[in-house]
């Protein structure tokens, strides 16, 4: 059942993606890794950067809820500031996750994030606290750290390992 659900939530992803946002699967022969590539929405902070995600499905998927994290660095209150790049998202947590839930939520949750940070809500409390005390230093730091971490995309880009397309893994349509 999870790689039935799986193959039709990533056709769904690829075929209709949100704007600025492309799903591939990390590597073609496996259904539960993935890769995502997200602009930075316009108007943000953010805006002109290209992030990386890393979306990790479990084998009991839909029933316990997907790990995704950003695999590029991003200066932002609600995702760690680190190499794990964990992020804070209602639809992510495992008290809240739902079997019915879709990772194109998650993807949105995501996005919408970038452009409404949540500073009440944080894993980066130094962050967090300049974003409500100083948000125009916020911003430019955001920007910054954004500038700084988009030649680590460049490179990924390059790496053909992040081409399958959803026909190449064998999703049927409807």
């Amino acid at each position: 059942m999870a790689a039935r659900r799986i193959a039709k939530e990533l056709k769904e992803v690829t075929e209709n993606p949100i704007p600025g946002i492309n799903t591939s699967l990390l590597k073609e022969d496996d259904l539960h890794e993935w890769r995502v590539e997200m602009e930075g929405p316009a108007n943000t902070p953010y805006a002109g950067g290209l992030f990386i995600l890393s979306v990790n499905l479990p084998k009991d998927y839909p029933f316990k809820p997907p790990v995704v994290n950003f695999v590029t660095r991003i200066y932002h209150p609600n995702v760690t500031y680190d190499e794990k790049g964990s992020i804070c998202v209602d639809e992510l947590k495992q008290d809240k996750w739902k079997p019915s839930g879709k990772i194109t939520a998650i993807l949105g949750a995501i996005r919408n994030l970038l452009i409404h940070p949540n500073p009440d809500d944080p894993l980066e409390n130094a962050i967090a606290e300049k974003c409500k005390t100083d948000p125009e230093g916020f911003a430019q730091d955001a920007r910054e750290n954004t500038n700084k971490y988009e030649v680590m995309d460049d490179v990924m880009m390059n790496d053909s390992s992040f081409t399958s397309k959803p026909n190449d893994i064998g999703v049927q349509g409807p």
